[in-house]
């Protein structure tokens, strides 16, 4: 796996084209300190009453969270500059959260920055830069994954990378089994019959075939029907990179195929009001055949969710079962970032360095947090001795995508209109049609505002989507 690892970090210094100067990195996770200053060059956090300085850290992940924890604690036990970080993990309407906490200056002090929200809060001026504090061996250390409108907005830099996420099927070997099921479905249509064969065999005990969190359709989505099409060779989320417009076309055939599941019976009752988590205990149950999610997942079945079932994660089917494209590595770019309304950026800073140390991050990438994208960890940290973490490291079909166009269309979103018509008998056609028209009358809306910039490229090799 080591020259994977490498080749993926080579592919993101080549697409990233940015070089950093001067020194390696000496920071080893431990918040080192220079001449009683922060090694980013700023003084230390004032604490002339001697009273802590108290930070907040909100994040949305929760597979991690323990091990975030015990680092939490030990930067609050050994910091030595008397700051206190406090934890809280969400796991629905983060944004939402964020967005109130901003509105009523309650803002945290640090934030979980991903793909999916980065650019939302640099436009709604959530976030601080954090330019200043960036030393030369910071900069030659993640310089290379300093990428426009991803972590670096208007010359700016707002976050920094650690690890990206895969995409797969996550699957109950021992429920196929019991199914007839030798192999992990290659087409959708192989996944629908499979789905059928594995509630019919253990409907009895309360088992169906497939599942995902439709509490939250774009949740539910893009941890699923994204991948297929990305393996299929379509950008997951409506864009087509050749035209520069949205097409939801290929979306929609997937959607045929999740609406056959639920008509069939195969899907798990309930699944409507399901968040990821309830999904995750049920599939820990052994009540669960497959469903689709990130490379997080074994971290959950190992802390959150233990369990004894025999299950393995597996490239997701594709349209015709050829695979057209490669499988997007996503939030892969950003990690943490500081708030704009912080009165102790300074303090938060330390506590940001401390979590990007060498240490901190080759350990997240060895408990299978995550997999690590910085090319210094890359050549120093061991594959994750995690059970399941095998079916979901990079290989020869994962990839980085260019981003796409993130708009807001007027009335329903993509996810919540699939949704709708995977539970009733609308015009598909229509609807598709509809999304395309909106979405694209939305994009140039944002074109002309200046908030989004499009270039189509026909000559897009959806198995080579970086051009590398």
């Amino acid at each position: 796996m080591r020259k994977k690892w490498l080749s993926l970090g080579l592919s993101l210094i080549l697409t990233a084209g940015i070089a950093g100067c001067g020194g390696s990195d000496n920071n080893n996770g431990n918040g080192g300190t220079t001449n009683g200053k922060p090694d980013g060059g700023t003084a230390a956090p004032a604490t002339e009453t001697g009273q802590p300085v108290q930070l907040k850290y909100w994040t949305d992940d929760r597979h991690d969270q323990e091990y975030i924890k015990e680092l939490i604690n030990k930067f609050n036990e050994t910091n030595g500059d008397n700051i206190q970080v406090e934890l809280t993990v969400m796991s629905e309407n983060y944004a939402q959260s964020v967005d109130i906490a901003f509105s009523s200056n309650q803002a945290p002090d640090v934030l979980r920055l991903k793909s999916a929200n980065t650019s939302g809060f640099v436009k709604k001026g959530y976030l601080a830069p954090i330019d200043e504090y960036l030393t030369d061996d910071m900069k030659t250390k993640f310089g290379s994954l300093l990428i426009d409108d991803v972590n670096r907005f208007d010359g700016k830099v707002y976050s920094l990378a650690n690890t990206g996420l895969t995409m797969r099927l996550v699957y109950n070997k021992d429920l196929f089994a019991k199914a007839g099921i030798e192999n992990p479905p290659k087409s959708l249509q192989e996944m629908v019959e499979d789905a059928k064969k594995i509630t019919d065999v253990g409907k009895a005990e309360g088992i169906y075939g497939f599942a995902l969190n439709f509490k939250n359709p774009k949740q539910a989505f893009d941890r699923s029907v994204r991948e297929i099409l990305s393996l299929s060779g379509h950008q997951g989320l409506g864009f087509d990179l050749k035209t520069g417009q949205f097409d939801f076309e290929p979306y929609s055939q997937v959607i045929e195929y999740f609406k056959q599941m639920h008509k069939d019976g195969s899907i798990l009752p309930g699944a409507e009001a399901l968040d990821i988590d309830p999904l995750r205990a049920q599939f820990a149950a052994g009540k669960i055949g497959m469903y689709l999610s990130f490379s997080t997942e074994p971290g959950v079945y190992m802390d959150q969710f233990p369990t004894e079932i025999n299950w393995g994660g597996a490239l997701a089917p594709t349209l015709d079962g050829e695979i057209k494209g490669t499988s997007e590595i996503v939030s892969a770019g950003t990690w943490l970032g500081i708030s704009a309304q912080s009165a102790n950026k300074e303090a938060a800073w330390k506590f940001m360095q401390y979590m990007y140390g060498e240490e901190v991050l080759k350990t997240y990438h060895e408990k299978g947090f995550g997999i690590a994208i910085v090319p210094s960890i890359v050549e120093q940290a061991k594959d994750p001795e995690i059970n399941g973490m095998e079916g979901f490291l990079v290989g020869e079909h994962d990839s980085l995508w260019p981003a796409s166009p993130n708009v807001t269309p007027e009335g329903s979103t993509y996810a919540d209109a699939f949704f709708k018509y995977m539970l009733t008998d609308e015009d598909l056609k229509a609807i598709t049609e509809d999304l395309n028209t909106r979405y694209n009358a939305a994009l140039s809306k944002a074109v002309e505002k200046g908030e989004v910039k499009v270039t189509p490229n026909p000559a897009f090799d959806p198995t080579k989507p970086q051009g590398e």
